[in-house]
């Protein structure tokens, strides 16, 4: 896209902070106003539209991107998007191990139970692995408290630990990142353990490579 503007701002309204651009106020991809919640959130996304390049590729702007997600979407599915997150504690990728390689297994170990260790800390939630092809049934009162936890992030946040916890196969990864216990690139380089020892193994994979990118 080529960039149609000079100045970006951002501006305090009623109900939060817009993003302006020659003055005028950034709408979602549904037309909605684009209203961010705290100033340091808006100044971050405006951040994004301040380039001095020719073209822009709003795809590329993962914060835009969540705050439209959050205004389009989350707002108005919100017990959806709550559920499809918590879903993941059912068969979170973390709860299941190799069987072999054990070199595999060990890494899992080492990665992986510090997480389901702060979840249980943290939250309460005891979340059980296994290395066995069948599904694994966790508790149901650990299930709830993962609805729970998941519901009380505002649509902001909500956006963004989706975003995770979708792309990674984890709503452990994905509340981990959320508050801080580690960051995006290291939840993903989690949720790619197997892949990476395989590579490390057997060398890579062009067809897997081009399916990760995506």
């Amino acid at each position: 896209m080529k960039k149609f503007y000079e100045h970006v701002a951002t501006r305090e309204e009623a109900d939060g902070f817009s993003i302006c651009l020659d003055e005028r106020p950034v709408k979602t991809p549904a037309k909605h106003a684009l209203s961010l919640p705290n100033m340091a959130l808006a100044e971050a996304v405006a951040d994004e539209w301040r380039t001095d390049v020719d073209e822009i590729d709003p795809s590329g702007m993962i914060l835009t991107r969540l705050a439209n997600s959050a205004v389009d979407s989350v707002s108005v599915h919100r017990g959806a998007v709550i559920d499809e997150i918590a879903g993941f504690g059912e068969t979170d990728l973390l709860c299941y191990r190799a069987a072999e390689p054990v070199e595999l297994r060990e890494q899992q170990e080492q990665r992986w139970a510090p997480l389901l260790a702060w979840l249980l800390q943290s939250k309460g939630v005891a979340l059980r692995a296994t290395d066995s092809v069948l599904p694994l049934s966790q508790e149901q009162s650990d299930l709830d408290t993962v609805r729970e936890v998941v519901s009380s992030f505002d649509d902001y946040g909500l956006s963004a630990l989706h975003m995770v916890t979708s792309a990674c196969g984890s709503v452990v990864l994905g509340l981990a990142t959320a508050y801080g216990e580690i960051d995006g690139n290291t939840a993903c380089e989690l949720s790619l353990l197997e892949e990476t020892f395989q590579i490390g193994r057997w060398g890579e994979d062009p067809e897997a490579t081009k399916r990760r990118v995506i």
